[in-house]
């Protein structure tokens, strides 16, 4: 009995899968949970699997939730999925927070609508405790107490905070840091510009410099923590627009999507939290 109504949870969550599939005309590849160190290697069989199904399509749509987690993933997953597909796009129902956002601008599309959020990119790194860190928070605590080291305005308990950094991960937060912005900067340039080819004022050519230029901008905007404050500040759809320039597609705008969206959402995260699962990955051929 038990063993039937399992088959029966499944089989609902792949039809809505699949009816997603029917109306976006693409393959979809579900993404749930923490992006944490070799977790592109199940990724990898999931799609090698996908690309080798007679009915694959051209594009395919990620339907991504996360807190984030680790880049070096995101960097392979995006090759995996460049691999194999002319065109990636990333549907985020409720929110893809700080590599999540990352992975997300090396689309040529993202979905959003009013209730989806995006994050900072504080990218999290191991310290040597061997817990996940947000890399930002450290440095900027870090140049705080080094201006007020400065002007002679340094506790004795930050002193000694100071004093027993270790300089080695102090540069590997730096180094992390300076990854993301590099990513980023590069996938906007190469996927979500491509088809950015004139200006709308004027109707001249966009140069790849300019590309590049706007590129950086909305990656150090989106790695400034002053500018947020926290490592899990939701970024929304209106802010993404207006404060960044980025071109979001709202998903509400098509009822019958937005729709399909929500339904489809609602079974899998039903599905998800009745098993507890910390990860879940679904494609057609795959849950």
């Amino acid at each position: 009995m038990v063993n039937k109504l399992e088959k029966l949870r499944q089989t609902a969550v792949s039809e809505l899968l699949t009816k997603l599939e029917h109306k976006l005309d693409a393959d979809v590849f579900t993404y749930y949970g923490e992006i944490v160190n070799g977790v592109e290697r199940n990724v990898k069989d999931i799609i090698e699997a996908l690309a080798k199904d007679p009915n694959k399509h051209r594009s395919i749509y990620v339907f991504l939730t996360t807190p984030g987690g680790s880049l070096p993933p995101v960097q392979r997953m995006v090759d995996i999925l460049r691999h194999f597909y002319e065109e990636v796009n990333f549907i985020v129902p409720d929110y893809a927070y700080s590599a999540g956002t990352i992975w997300c601008m090396s689309g040529d599309n993202i979905y959003m609508n009013y209730y989806s959020s995006l994050g900072p990119i504080d990218p999290q790194v191991q310290s040597r405790d061997g817990k996940l860190v947000a890399a930002l928070g450290y440095l900027d605590k870090i140049n705080e107490l080094l201006e007020k080291a400065k002007n002679n305005e340094l506790t004795q308990a930050e002193f000694l905070i100071l004093k027993d950094f270790d300089l080695a991960e102090l540069r590997s937060y730096e180094q992390a840091k300076e990854l993301a912005v590099d990513v980023l900067k590069k996938w906007l340039t190469k996927y979500k510009f491509k088809q950015w080819t004139t200006h709308s004022s004027d109707g001249t050519l966009v140069t790849i410099e300019e590309k590049e230029e706007k590129a950086l901008e909305i990656a150090n905007k989106l790695s400034d923590n002053n500018l947020w404050k926290s490592h899990g500040r939701p970024i929304g759809i209106q802010v993404l627009r207006e404060e960044l320039k980025l071109e979001i597609i709202d998903f509400e705008d098509d009822t019958e999507l937005n729709e399909i969206i929500c339904e489809y959402y609602d079974g899998l995260t039903e599905y998800i939290n009745s098993h507890n699962f910390s990860f879940f990955f679904q494609t057609r051929l795959f849950i």
